[in-house]
């Protein structure tokens, strides 16, 4: 090989590696800014399956968990048909599986949409850390080897819930904080291992180095039956100056002391009511000191200013809206406009996020419902059916589809993440990821 070469091998090296290290992770379920947005740039608008195909590979079994990606590894779960829980590691480049590890065992839900496999993973680029609806925490390098483990269920009591845990877990400052919000009353759906009483809900900081427990802040609520239960996961954003845990479930939002779990202020739903079966399934989002969130089964979505402490005064409530309202999927906070995508209707609405005003709204071409969440990013909005049909629109004040792919599958829950120029799309039995100019 010449010298002239060997110069041109070594500048794409150097530029490869420039480019990994520009590149924007997507380290917990909502991504880099915990709202489900990217600033990557150069992302395809369609693709098929000869076309802007990176790479596609088969995966053991499904998952709700959105992949988590940090350089060149890839994150995800699944439950096998040995009914095993997998911790999943694939090379970004390639799609190969890397490593898996054998952490749990999965169990029955009350539907057969879920399993034990639904929390993402999170990591902080050293460590990776997979939660499981079995309590089953386990820490990771990146090479596979396993740094602790615990068993939440076995230290705290089982979760009671009735489709199964999948809060994901949120990583910050050192910190593993881990949300249990269930069923308060002892042998509910059969669960069995609390003594009498009421059950406790609660938001769990685990070290990150050693997985041992710094604290545990009981959240009450007066709400009942499965109202109490939550598969949401805590946000964490600013507000005031000061960074907080946003909780939003069993008819309250609260807002949380990071270091120390205390409650720092709570708001609840207006108006006032205690229905036994509203469950809350998706998770709040946040912008510029101003939490929006849905009331569970498309009972209103809500945005609040929590402008002070302790029990927040209704003027708190900036505004409400009932039409357009989601129930699974978290809204997405993006360009100065707030996403809904309402599952239940197939519809996706876009709102001004300091009225409330309706900028459009439309019913989408698709068959099944939705229940992942939007993701936003290069100046467009993704997102998934439970069909696999995945959907591409022009973010902006005017509704514009670019794409509907049909990429086929059932059940697919897993909401779609952004990284190194490329999307990352996990179905039931694959995962994808997908860029521009790839065949």
């Amino acid at each position: 090989m010449n010298l002239p070469a060997k110069k041109s091998i070594a500048l794409c090296v150097l530029l490869m590696a420039a480019s990994l290290v520009r590149a924007e992770n997507w380290p917990q379920w909502r991504g880099p800014n915990m709202n489900g947005t990217s600033t990557e740039k150069n992302l395809p608008s369609t693709w098929s399956k000869t076309e802007n195909i990176v790479w596609s590979a088969p995966m053991p079994g499904p998952t709700a968990g959105t992949p988590i990606i940090w350089g060149d590894r890839v994150f995800t779960t699944a439950a096998n048909k040995s009914k095993e829980l997998l911790a999943i590691c694939v090379d970004a480049s390639s799609g190969k599986i890397l490593w898996s590890d054998k952490a749990g065992k999965d169990r029955k839900t009350a539907g057969s949409n879920h399993n034990m496999a639904s929390p993402s993973p999170v990591t902080d680029g050293k460590s990776v850390f997979f939660l499981f609806g079995t309590g089953d925490i386990v820490a990771y390098d990146f090479k596979g080897k396993r740094l602790w483990s615990r068993d939440i269920e076995k230290d705290y009591g089982p979760f009671i819930m009735k489709w199964g845990y999948g809060s994901s877990p949120l990583l910050y400052d050192g910190k593993v904080y881990v949300l249990v919000m269930h069923n308060k009353v002892p042998g509910t759906y059969g669960v069995k291992g609390h003594s009498a009483g009421v059950v406790d809900s609660y938001l769990l900081a685990l070290d990150a180095v050693s997985g041992k427990t710094l604290w545990k802040h009981v959240r009450p609520t007066d709400a009942k039956g499965e109202s109490t239960e939550s598969y949401s996961t805590p946000l964490l954003c600013e507000i005031g100056g000061r960074k907080e845990i946003v909780i939003h479930s069993s008819e309250f939002a609260t807002g949380h002391d990071p270091k120390t779990g205390k409650e720092l202020w709570r708001w609840q739903f207006v108006p006032h009511g205690r229905e036994k079966w509203q469950r809350t399934v998706s998770s709040a989002t946040a912008g510029d000191g101003v939490v929006y969130f849905g009331r569970p089964r498309w009972r209103g979505l809500y945005a609040i200013r929590p402008s002070n402490t302790g029990l927040l005064k209704p003027e708190a409530m900036l505004w409400k809206h009932d039409k357009y309202a989601n129930d699974a999927s978290t809204p997405l906070l993006y360009g100065g406009r707030l996403y809904v995508l309402c599952g239940k209707t197939k519809t996706i609405a876009c709102l001004a996020p300091r009225t409330g005003k309706v900028l459009w709204a439309q019913k989408l071409d698709v068959k099944s419902q939705f229940r992942s969440s939007p993701t936003g990013a290069d100046g467009k909005i993704y997102f998934t059916s439970m069909n696999g049909d995945v959907f591409v629109l022009k973010a902006g004040d005017e509704f514009k589809q670019l794409a509907k792919i049909e990429m086929g599958g059932r059940n697919c829950l897993s909401t779609i993440s952004v990284s190194a120029g490329r999307l990352y799309i996990r179905l039931p039995g694959s995962l994808y990821c997908i860029a521009l100019g790839s065949k």
